[in-house]
Formats: C-alpha cells, sequence, structure tokens
C-alpha cells in the first residue's frame, strides 16, 4: 500500500516562513491557526462548493484518500450517528477504523479518530508542521483542511476501512473527493436550503452525487418524492441501489433503552441494544450494519460476527468516541445534549427525550438564521417545553431575542440567557428534581454547554 508524503518546506526560501511550520509552535497555536481557515460554522462565505481546492490540497499532500477504503455517509439528519455506528461495528469486528465527522463540539481532533480515539495532539501539530506550504499554497477553507488531515491521518496510521461524514450535501462536498468501498445516504429533509435546492428531489439529488459507478448506494430514505429522485440519480452516476427499508427488518423492541430486532439480507441478528436514545435510531443501526456488510465484503473480509454486531451497537458512545446524541451530563444526569439543527431533528431530540411523570420539559436553545426557527417553536410547543434561549457567536447566528419572540408568539416561555453557565443556573434555580433540559438547536449550543462542564462521555 502506497502511503503518502507530505510536503515540505520550499527549499532554498529561507525569507519564507509559514504560519502552519512552525515546529516549535504548540498545539493550541496549530489549532488556533487552523481554526482562523473559514469556517461554516460562524460565516456563509466559508461554504465553497467543489473539489478543485481539495483535489490540489490532497495531491499535495500524497493523495492519502487512494490508499484508505472508506464508507461516505450523507444525509440530512443521522449521518454522525450512522457513521459513528458503522464505526463501532467494523471495529467490534476487529478492524482498524478511522471515523471523520463534522463538526466537532471541543476539539480539532474530534474529526479524526482512530478506534474511537482522537488524533494525539503531537500528531495533528507535526501534521501541520509538516504541510504547511500545501495550506498556504492552496488555500482551503477550515473544512478541507480538516478533511484531507484526517485522511492523511488515516493513511498514515494504515486503517483497514474509514468512515467519512458528508460535511454539506454531497456532491460538491469537500469529502467527494474518497473512494468509497459503500456510499450511504440516511435521510432526506429540508435543510440549507438556500444552497442544496428547496425541495426534497433537489437535495436527494445532491446528496446522491457521492455515488461512484459500480459502488453500491445504500439508503434509509422514507419520503416518496426524495427517494424517486435519489434512485434515479444515483442509477445515473452507475451505482446499485439498496433501500434497507425494504431489504432488511428494525424492529423496535423497547424506546427507552432503545432495543431493537435487526436482520439483514445477510444475518439475522436478533435483539440488538442501541447505545443511543431514541426509535429513530433504529434504521440508522440497520444502515450501519448493512454498510459495513457490503463494505467487508467488497474488501474480501469476514463478514462481522452476529457478537461483534451487537456489541458494536450497544457500545457505540465509548468505541466511536460519538458526543451529543442524547448524551447526558454527568455532574447532572437530568440536561440532555443533542446537536439536532433542524425540523426533523428537533422532533425526534424531542421525542426521545424520556421526562419522569410529574416532570416537565425544558430547552436551552440557539440556532442559525438560516435554520426554521417556526419549526422549532412548534416542536417546543407540542411538548409543553419552557425555553432558555442563549446567544450564539458568528455571523451566521440568529440573535437570541428574536428567536425568543419567535418562541413566544407560538406560546413557548421563553427566557434570553446571556450564556451557558447562566442557563444550567436558571435551570438548576427553577427545575423541579423530575425535570429534564435538553440542550439543542445547533452543535454550538451544545459546545458552549460542554465547553463550561468540560464534562467527560457518558455512555
Amino acid at each position: 500500500m502506497r502511503r503518502p508524503t507530505p510536503s515540505t518546506p520550499r527549499e532554498g526560501d529561507a525569507t519564507h516562513t509559514s504560519p502552519f511550520t512552525s515546529l516549535s509552535a504548540s498545539v493550541t497555536d496549530a489549532e488556533r491557526r487552523l481554526l482562523a481557515l473559514p469556517r461554516f460554522a460562524t460565516s456563509t462565505a466559508a461554504y465553497r462548493p467543489g473539489l478543485e481546492r481539495m483535489n490540489a490540497l490532497l495531491a499535495a499532500l500524497g493523495d492519502p484518500q487512494e490508499t484508505v477504503p472508506v464508507i461516505h455517509v450523507a444525509g440530512t439528519n443521522g449521518k454522525g450517528s450512522t457513521a459513528s455506528l458503522a464505526a463501532s461495528v467494523a471495529s467490534a469486528a476487529g478492524l482498524r477504523v478511522g471515523l471523520h465527522t463534522s463538526p466537532h463540539l471541543l476539539s480539532i481532533h474530534e474529526r479524526m479518530r482512530v478506534d474511537g480515539a482522537p488524533a494525539p495532539d503531537a500528531w495533528l501539530a507535526g501534521a501541520l508542521a509538516r504541510v504547511g506550504d500545501a495550506l498556504e499554497a492552496v488555500g482551503p477553507s477550515f473544512f478541507e483542511a480538516t478533511v484531507a488531515l484526517s485522511l492523511l491521518y488515516f493513511a498514515e496510521a494504515a486503517v483497514d476501512l474509514a468512515v467519512v461524514e458528508v460535511g454539506l450535501g454531497g456532491r460538491l462536498d469537500g469529502t467527494n473527493v474518497v473512494r468509497p468501498v459503500a456510499s450511504v445516504v440516511t435521510h432526506v429533509g429540508l435543510d440549507h436550503t438556500d444552497l442544496l435546492g428547496d425541495t426534497t428531489a433537489a437535495i436527494a439529488r445532491e446528496k446522491a452525487g457521492i455515488a461512484k459507478p459500480g459502488v453500491p448506494l445504500l439508503h434509509a430514505v422514507a419520503e416518496a418524492e426524495a427517494q424517486a429522485a435519489l434512485t434515479a440519480e444515483a442509477t445515473r452516476l452507475g451505482a446499485p441501489v439498496e433501500r434497507v427499508r425494504e431489504t432488511c427488518t428494525a424492529a423496535v423492541l423497547d424506546a427507552a433503552p432503545l432495543r431493537i430486532r435487526l436482520r439483514t439480507p445477510a444475518a439475522d441478528y436478533g435483539e440488538a441494544a442501541i447505545g443511543l436514545p431514541g426509535a429513530h435510531q433504529a434504521w440508522n443501526a440497520a444502515l450501519a450494519v448493512r454498510a459495513v456488510e457490503v463494505a467487508v465484503g467488497r474488501s474480501g473480509g469476514p463478514a462481522p460476527t452476529p457478537e461483534a454486531v451487537r456489541a458494536g451497537l450497544a457500545e457505540v458512545v465509548t468505541r466511536s468516541g460519538l458526543r451529543g446524541r442524547g448524551e447526558s451530563l454527568p455532574e447532572d444526569p437530568r440536561v440532555a445534549l443533542d446537536v439536532a439543527h433542524n425540523a426533523d431533528g428537533w422532533r425526534a431530540a424531542l421525542d426521545g427525550l424520556p421526562v419522569p411523570e410529574g416532570g416537565r420539559l425544558w430547552a436551552l436553545v440557539g440556532v442559525m438564521a438560516d435554520k426554521d426557527a417556526g419549526a422549532l417553536a412548534d416542536a417546543l410547543a407540542l411538548h409543553d417545553t419552557r425555553a432558555l434561549v442563549m446567544p450564539l457567536d458568528g455571523d451566521r447566528a440568529l440573535p437570541a431575542e428574536i428567536l425568543a419572540e419567535t418562541l413566544q408568539a407560538r406560546g413557548v416561555p421563553a427566557l434570553v440567557v446571556a450564556d451557558a453557565r447562566a442557563a444550567l443556573e436558571a435551570f438548576t434555580e427553577a427545575a423541579a428534581p423530575a425535570d429534564r433540559l435538553l440542550v439543542t438547536g445547533s452543535h454550538l449550543t451544545v459546545a458552549a454547554v460542554l465547553a463550561r462542564t468540560r464534562s467527560a462521555p457518558v455512555g
């Protein structure tokens, strides 16, 4: 297997100093320099669709993507959970597995993990020192840079399989340079309509753009128009299509904690516990298992055993490092975190959070201006929720006062708080023992709470 050769500083250029290539720079400096690149999390100006920069950057790094077999995962909702479930199952089956997800919550290292462990500080600092000239020459966005670094890390770590989550859309997403052994689309809904299209069919076609000739595309899309558009586009691109809702069984046996009966074309796995809350995770789990089956089959490896599948599904948090999907705070188990950021995601998060009898649901929310705040208000109103509204940084953020007004207009009591600390204090002071707080709306909302508490993950 050919390993990539990282770029080196320009010879004979004694006066050139890259902001990335100081070997004496601390890890903090390395991260700060990466974070200084254009970021979609805080500015829409960072959205730069197309693969030209990625191809140029990866070529400068020795094309690491050519050496890494990939499960490529797209979807409006569920792609992070599905990617993590797939990585966990593959790891439980004995493979060395890389996992790229986005966005991160506390550290850039979260985006590039091998067998659940984030890339080491020393590796990231050293990699930035080695590839700094390439970053300068190409001028990538933050997302493009971290995708390239993830692929470089996976190649140098000699993973058997990588699972790569799409950032936005699919066709023009920076991850669409990988060489997949299986492509996955989890769900299609209305999100990023200003960038991807204003119908589910249009969005489905963008996500189907990850399809590759001869590479199976697996999906769990339920909506008819989106399903038809996805199938048509994937077929046009030469990919065989499998709809797991037809080929697999994922019957929910218990909702909390989630247990399903799982069967695929390859095996009957019987009852399996899913280490993530919410009945919507049932099809994510089926899709993840089926993707691993297809991937290892195409790579010539042995099929995962039923024991490995059940362990991977149950232990997804510890095996993959996934955070922010129904996760509880150890400091206060009444507080749950979910990075849902659109209407379907909010409904699923709210439906999946059990509230004890006599308790009331609270929500700590902050959203981007391009999201449907009215849909969030409707979802909260349906659950008789009290809202705490927190301001978020960046020019994409919807001002907290406007969000609070939207919630109040739909009958949701809403209080604007200064920050995550003030929100947690307000909940602690006012909530009853049986009350529950859901932190949601954006990954930035969840990240602010985690940064405040610096909590370790809870399974």
